[in-house]
């Protein structure tokens, strides 16, 4: 992002943002904001860096805006068929800020998809020095340059343009390529939400983020229960698990299972309609139950 007077837009390209750093091939896939993705534009960056990997690199960067950073990462975990890294990257703050943090952010994300510590881990969100990833990590603060969080912690450190991780590598396996990409509704549940907007919905599935462990009001659990496609319930807090058989009340997580509702598990709802997304374009929602359980 460049600009001044009205404000900063997308500019910079490939070639200018890796100027002074070691690595190969570079090439500018889009310029647009990271809010204007879609599922299509991510697939063509997973096509390309699955290209890159098979002509012999040894890792992938790949830079955009933080908004939608954390879905961009999960995107890609969920297909990442390698060993190598796949690394996604971007700045809190543009070049004309005071401290801008772009290129130290960028030079931590090249230096972990090189390292050989970092195969086997998927994909991975590396911002102010941490390594997060992709199935935890979230943008929990809107301006902060230690904006992202995960909920058991990052997975290390890069220190002296080396990452040190905390844990060992552990991953699933990869869902196939999308043929499809269904329409994938997503719903808050809010204090008075009678589920109106779900009963309305013309979708082909839907996440409701629900309060607490997965609870929503007596009429959202009633549109759940009438819905036509798939409906996952989720945590709206965005750390936690959605509980299966704690709570018994009308609109509880066991009141929603028994409605035919699929509890999301440790996924937050903007991960669950990723994976709820890819896992519907090839047929396989039980893989999201696994996925979302596991942990």
């Amino acid at each position: 992002m460049t600009g001044s007077g009205s404000g900063v837009t997308p500019t910079l390209g490939a070639n200018e943002l890796t100027q002074g750093l070691d690595v190969g091939e570079v090439t500018t896939l889009a310029t647009i904001p990271g809010a204007s993705l879609t599922f299509a534009i991510l697939l063509e960056v997973f096509d390309w860096a699955v290209a890159r990997i098979r002509g012999g690199a040894r890792g992938i960067v790949v830079v955009q805006g933080t908004d939608t950073l954390e879905e961009t990462a999960y995107f890609l975990d969920c297909l990442w068929p390698f060993d190598e890294p796949i690394v996604v990257t971007g700045a809190m703050r543009h070049p004309g800020l005071p401290g801008a943090d772009g290129p130290a952010n960028l030079t931590a994300a090249v230096a972990a998809a090189a390292a050989a510590n970092s195969r086997g881990r998927g994909a991975l969100l590396v911002l102010n020095d941490e390594v997060h990833a992709a199935r935890w990590v979230r943008k929990a603060h809107s301006s902060r340059q230690d904006a992202f969080r995960s909920e058991p912690g990052p997975l290390g450190l890069v220190v002296e343009q080396h990452p040190r991780y905390f844990h060992p590598a552990h991953r699933f396996e990869p869902l196939p390529r999308p043929e499809a990409f269904p329409r994938v509704a997503l719903f808050e549940a809010t204090l008075g939400d009678d589920g109106f907007l779900l009963r309305e919905a013309k979708v082909d599935a839907a996440v409701v983020a629900a309060t607490g462990v997965g609870h929503v009001s007596t009429g959202m659990a009633d549109a759940i229960e009438d819905a036509t496609f798939p409906v996952v319930v989720a945590s709206r807090t965005g750390a936690g698990t959605t509980f299966r058989d704690t709570y018994a009340f009308a609109g509880s997580e066991s009141d929603l299972i028994k409605r035919g509702a699929v509890p999301a598990g440790w996924l937050d709802p903007r991960k669950a309609r990723i994976l709820l997304t890819l896992a519907l374009g090839r047929d396989l929602l039980q893989e999201f139950t696994t996925r979302g359980s596991v942990y």
